[in-house]
């Protein structure tokens, strides 16, 4: 069956309550038994069909009782306010990976994997990153707030870098990895605290990651 030809390209930052070393980009269990997290996007270049989306932002929160691979988890996916009614159903359907080969996009296994899915939600989404830098900032008003910062070495008190590279992946080629740390008071909550944070460029379609 074909798919709408949709294509991203933008910046993603997400933060679980993984160690650094998040042991699931290694097909390893997660640090503290269960997963919880976000990720948000900026599309900097992007299309669903004949519907642009260059600058817009779109967000998950997610919320699984043990490895993503075991389900039963909960998401809700937030997308820009100033997206029209057609770029707020794109981006919604992207995010729930629709019009996607099976198991290509980490949006599709996501939410294959969440056996509750909130209602999608529009919201100013304020997103600033420097994916080299590794910083981010997230303001969602009332939703959810969140930040990135490098890495600090305990033996020597300066910035640690180190990347996550995964030729055959499904959301990235290659990330930076840093600290972050997230509130959120949305229909998933979360308190996460200097954990796992990824910083990555984002290249994707129907298919899965663009090489």
């Amino acid at each position: 069956m074909a798919h709408i030809d949709w294509r991203l390209e933008g910046v993603e930052f997400s933060n679980c309550n993984c160690n650094y070393g998040c042991p699931c980009q290694f097909e390893d269990l997660p640090t503290h038994g269960k997963c919880k997290g976000f990720g948000v996007v900026r599309v900097d270049k992007g299309h669903f069909g004949d519907v642009r989306l260059d600058g817009l932002h779109m967000a998950m929160t997610f919320d699984w009782p043990g490895p993503i691979f075991k389900g039963n988890g909960a998401m809700q996916i937030i997308v820009d306010e100033r997206a029209d009614a057609r770029q707020r159903d794109a981006l919604e359907r992207i995010s729930k990976g629709e019009e996607t080969d099976e198991a290509a996009t980490h949006w599709w296994v996501f939410h294959a994997m969440c056996s509750t899915v909130h209602p999608t939600i529009a919201r100013p989404i304020q997103f600033d990153v420097d994916i080299d830098a590794r910083t981010a900032k997230v303001l969602i008003p009332d939703i959810l707030e969140a930040s990135g910062r490098p890495i600090i070495s305990p033996a020597t008190g300066q910035p640690h870098r180190v990347r996550i590279d995964i030729p055959d992946g499904i959301e990235f080629l290659m990330a930076e990895i840093g600290s972050a740390s997230t509130k959120a008071r949305g229909a998933v909550p979360l308190d996460l605290n200097d954990s796992y944070g990824q910083f990555s460029r984002l290249r994707q379609n129907g298919h899965g990651v663009i090489r």
